[in-house]
């Protein structure tokens, strides 16, 4: 098979997905398309919004669609480690002698929901780290590896933050996009009630095997990215430094931190997957702009003033794109 008749391939096969995941969820194209991008480029996702929007749904629906083992692990302030890794347990055999075994946790599996990881505690937020980093687990001295595809979605509530424990910015850069789940439209909502108040419950069919996921994440990877297009990104990424020549009037006056180095690969390698789902095989600076803004969200820390004067980072990030010509001058 050529190049382009894989990319093709791969196109169709992504927007099977998108289809199959748009029988349940309506609307949030852009959260469907971002957390799709996610999975081929082997990521995690940070999904925030209120309850009730359906981000529990959107992740069986995608793990049905990709015939992935799915996994929900309810975060708590009593949640613990072990709970969410696997223990050691003392076993009696048949023949009445005793033995160690390794009683895995609900961490192995292929797509995991992790329901309001706020609310856990920095103890037990960090035990996902070498999971979504690393892709493996341990316990003791054993490293278990942990099958691929791996993903995570960690949800946050924005309300009711009282009790909870925000996530470091160490293990926010773990995740490659931060994305927004927004009130449906009016028009959306009566589909929505349509769909969920009647006895006629959508099917859910497999669209793509574990393999074929594996192969076309691989095929995005190859896909050649023009230095001019590399710089562009990089450009963007550090437009974000206050500190930098190249930071806009916002960023010096309200951000603190910019975007570490994994923000801009972040960049390019979730433009890849753009370009192969619109079925390119090159990546063009619109890939670059719309992976900026959930690439570098939740990388980008704003000072005192920027906090007091309730500004968004997107709308710096948005605000650097806008100034960042697409050619160096």
């Amino acid at each position: 098979m050529s190049i382009q008749e894989k990319l093709e391939t791969y196109q169709r096969d992504c927007g099977r997905i998108r289809e199959e995941v748009g029988k349940m969820i309506v609307g949030q194209r852009d959260v469907i398309d971002g957390v799709i991008v996610c999975i081929l480029a082997g990521g995690n996702v940070l999904l925030e919004g209120v309850p009730g929007l359906g981000k529990t749904m959107l992740v069986r629906s995608l793990a049905t669609a990709l015939g992935l083992d799915f996994s929900r692990i309810q975060f708590t302030p009593d949640l613990m480690p072990t709970d969410i890794l696997g223990t050691t347990m003392l076993v009696e055999s048949e023949d009445g002698k005793r033995h160690f075994t390794f009683e895995k946790g609900p961490i192995f599996a292929n797509m995991i929901l992790a329901d309001e990881i706020n609310r856990a505690t920095p103890k037990t937020q960090s035990a996902m780290l070498e999971a979504m980093q690393e892709k493996s687990v341990t316990i003791g001295k054993q490293t278990y590896q942990l099958e691929q595809p791996f993903f995570v979605l960690a949800t946050q509530n924005p309300l009711e933050q009282e009790g909870t424990y925000p996530l470091p910015e160490a293990q926010l850069d773990r995740f490659l996009y931060k994305l927004f789940m927004k009130m449906p439209s009016l028009e959306e909502m009566h589909t929505i009630m349509d769909r969920t108040t009647s006895s006629d419950t959508p099917e859910l069919e497999r669209v793509i095997t574990k393999e074929k996921l594996l192969e076309i994440r691989a095929f995005a990877r190859a896909i050649p990215v023009a230095p001019h297009i590399q710089d562009y990104a990089l450009r963007i990424m550090y437009g974000s430094h206050p500190e930098h020549e190249l930071a806009t009037g916002q960023t010096k006056q309200y951000v603190r931190f910019g975007a570490s180095p994994r923000g801009a690969q972040t960049i390019l390698l979730t433009s890849k997957i753009r370009a192969l789902m619109d079925g390119r095989d090159n990546v063009s600076t619109e890939d670059i702009r719309k992976s900026a803004v959930p690439a570098l969200r939740h990388r980008v820390i704003l000072n005192f003033e920027g906090e007091a004067e309730g500004i968004q980072t997107e709308d710096i990030i948005e605000s650097i794109i806008e100034r960042t010509p697409e050619q160096k001058k």
